[in-house]
């Protein structure tokens, strides 16, 4: 508990500080990043970001990097669309698709009247119960924007990769300033809390834009190292 007091007094000196507390989720975004695994450089990442009137509109491309572009060609383009409601985002469908092996690919259809998801993948069709709070893999990242800030400090939520459903949880574990392509940013770092066999994952916020991940780290069990360091943020 004085933990988690610490930590809240620390946000709260944050926003106080940058203002950015009541700032309003940009209509349009434009970012890139670099992704690693072990430190050496494998794709490139663009996504966009839109949002007309109640309906938004991600498309988040990958394409390999370094010495894996000279073996693999594989593009991954996922889109996720839906509505802005005052909770922020609500998926309504979510696909991953693999430019190189249509067999790779999935999709999801949420439908909330129902409280139902609808999931296609490795050739066959599921539905399971639609949680309210469910999130997308890509959709999720920018969720944080229009989050009240003091939820940030203990954060649990549903999100699909378009096979199944997990639950999530994220706790803020301080503040930190990192080093970026776009230079030094003061962040939130927030902590994936874990069940046994998870994989450990850790998240960077920027309160001074717009409480958009610049940085993401996921250590699996295996002792493989990804992550992934904007290079590229645009806001209109």
């Amino acid at each position: 508990m004085i933990f988690r007091a610490l930590l809240a007094v620390a946000f709260a000196a944050l926003s106080v500080v940058t203002g950015a507390a009541n700032a309003s989720p940009p209509a349009s975004i434009a970012a890139s990043y670099d992704v690693y695994q072990n430190r050496l450089p494998v794709a490139v990442v663009q996504e966009a970001f839109e949002k007309d009137g109640t309906q938004y509109r991600i498309v988040s491309e990958s394409t390999p990097a370094g010495l894996l572009a000279l073996f693999v060609r594989t593009r991954i383009k996922i889109h996720s669309r839906g509505a802005v409601t005052p909770a922020g985002l609500r998926p309504e469908q979510f696909d991953y698709g693999r430019l190189d092996d249509a067999s790779k690919n999935v999709s999801a259809a949420f439908d909330w009247g129902a409280k139902q998801l609808h999931l296609t993948f490795d050739g066959r069709n599921e539905t399971i119960p639609l949680p309210q709070d469910t999130q997308d893999r890509v959709s999720l990242m920018y969720q944080f924007m229009f989050l009240p800030p003091e939820k940030l400090t203990d954060l649990a939520f549903h999100m699909t990769n378009g096979k199944k459903i997990e639950t999530y949880r994220y706790q803020l574990a301080g503040t930190e300033l990192i080093d970026t392509p776009l230079g030094k940013m003061n962040t939130l770092r927030l902590v994936k809390q874990r069940e046994p066999d998870d994989n450990a994952v850790e998240v960077w916020l920027a309160p001074e834009r717009n409480f958009f991940p610049v940085r993401l780290l996921i250590l699996e069990n295996d002792g493989s190292r990804f992550e992934q360091v904007i290079t590229r943020l645009e806001f209109k």
